[in-house]
């Protein structure tokens, strides 16, 4: 049984939403099948992902090797899969917006090593959610003047994650996401954040939150990580917050001994510990769909079916059903009896009502009388439907299509939409899509001016406290 809402965390059921609407299904479909004739440009384009490389000209400059392995990873990459695991933003889920992610490195080919990298667009251009796949240079990338973040983050890569993007290393999800091992949930509310990590393991995995870190991975993980980075000091950090980074090192008894860690005896300065290796969001955090499972909050089919079929052994309990949803809208109590409001035409009607007496009841509701209920019922589902946060879900996630389906089963496809919050929100979607083009094609800035000054009287006062300090 599902536990009640009010005893979920907040971006648990961010998750949540974000696994309903972020990913539809319409894309892993068309995604997975592009991506099974080998068209890699055409699941890229399912997904809405850009490319922002063209393969003659990688070759042409850094060689036919570096081609070659790049084709194998791009063939190989399931961007259906990418999407579903991008680091997200609360409370609405989008994707964290001006991040460049590693996904893969190449080592030197030229003067410099080469990463393929994905980007996404930044906060005032992220209508659509779409992202680039894009290979980086560090001293022949040209994404610098349009980009706010052009360098690989080390705090979200996936390079050491390939198991999130690669279809042919799903597999390995179980093993790394920890599905086997019991979870040890952080408290809500503890001064230091490295108390929770001496609680004892708790058996009930319905006490899990998708806040949980995942400590019981840290090691293992840390010994990619600076197996990666060529460093053999022992020491990483991880980042619990904006201003906390805690440092620790890795600890191994022998060779017959799995490595632990443990935090470091004497605190290094802050300067030292930004330099450090940090652990990637990826492996510190529990993955959002093991959380989701052991809360009884998805059913493993509503997943991503590599997902779903990686976490198959994962012991979690699959959640309920939803069950169905009481009442009807489209039938409406008018005058004493139930009427049918149906699709006629493409145009959506009271059916039970002759068209010689709406026509009247129209006429009559354009002088100022009061309507019938079923034309009101009418006008309340074009004007605020019980649909619309799904289809605004829909739009702030990208999917313009599955909001308009929505819609279309609402009002019909000929049906002309009404003033309200339904075609405001149509509207700005549509609104919205323009700053991602002019983005992409670089004819505004990275960082747009502000679009209202700020009031005189306003500055004055600041200067003056300024002053006054």
């Amino acid at each position: 049984m599902a536990p009640h809402l009010a005893n979920i965390p907040a971006r648990l059921l961010m998750w949540q939403r974000v696994r309903e609407y972020a990913v539809p299904l319409s894309m892993i479909e068309t995604a997975t099948a592009r991506r099974a004739v080998g068209d890699w440009a055409g699941a890229c384009a399912s997904a809405r992902i850009d490319i922002d490389f063209d393969l003659r000209a990688v070759r042409d400059r850094y060689g036919t090797e570096f081609v070659t392995r790049l084709k194998a990873d791009l063939r190989r990459l399931a961007p259906d899969l990418l999407r579903w695991h991008m680091p997200r933003v609360a409370p609405h889920g989008r994707i964290r917006p001006g991040l460049t992610i590693s996904l893969s490195r190449y080592g030197r080919f030229g003067t410099t090593p080469l990463q393929l990298v994905v980007r996404t667009p930044p906060a005032w251009a992220d209508a659509g959610q779409r992202m680039s796949l894009a290979l980086w240079d560090e001293h022949g990338d040209d994404a610098p003047g349009r980009h706010p973040h052009p360098h690989p983050a080390r705090r979200f890569r996936l390079d050491l994650h390939r198991h999130l993007w690669d279809s042919s290393r799903c597999g390995e999800l179980a093993s790394r996401c920890g599905a086997d091992i019991a979870p040890v949930p952080a408290p809500l509310e503890r001064p230091d954040p490295l108390d929770w990590l001496k609680v004892p393991v708790r058996s009930d995995p319905s006490e899990a939150d998708d806040l949980s870190w995942a400590s019981a991975r840290w090691a293992a993980e840390a010994e990619l990580l600076l197996g990666a980075e060529g460093d053999s000091g022992g020491v990483f950090t991880v980042r619990f917050g904006a201003r906390n980074r805690r440092a620790f090192e890795l600890v191994a008894p022998d060779d017959h001994h799995v490595p632990t860690f443990r935090p470091l005896r004497e605190a290094p300065p802050p300067q030292m510990v930004a330099a450090l290796p940090v652990l990637p969001e990826a492996s510190a955090r529990v993955l959002p769909d093991l959380a989701l499972l052991r809360a009884g909050l998805v059913a493993a089919d509503r997943l991503h079916p590599l997902v779903a079929k990686a976490l198959s052994a994962s012991g979690a309990e699959p959640a309920p059903g939803p069950g169905q949803q009481p009442g009807d809208p489209h039938r409406v109590e008018c005058r004493g009896e139930v009427h049918r409001i149906a699709l006629r035409g493409g145009v959506l009607t009271a059916v039970d009502h002759d068209p010689a007496q709406l026509r009247r009841e129209e006429l009559l509701v354009a002088l100022g009388g009061p309507a019938l209920p079923c034309l009101r019922a009418i006008d309340a589902v074009h004007r605020d439907p019980q649909a619309l946060p799904a289809v605004r879900e829909r739009l702030g996630h990208g999917d313009v299509s599955g909001a308009l389906a929505v819609v279309e089963g609402l009002l019909g496809p000929g049906a002309v939409l009404r003033g309200g919050p339904l075609r405001e929100a149509l509207e700005s979607a549509a609104a919205r899509r323009l700053d991602h083009g002019l983005f992409r094609s670089g004819l505004r800035p990275a960082h747009p001016p502000a679009t209202r000054p700020p009031r005189r009287g306003r500055a004055r006062f600041r200067t003056s406290r300024a002053r006054a300090s």
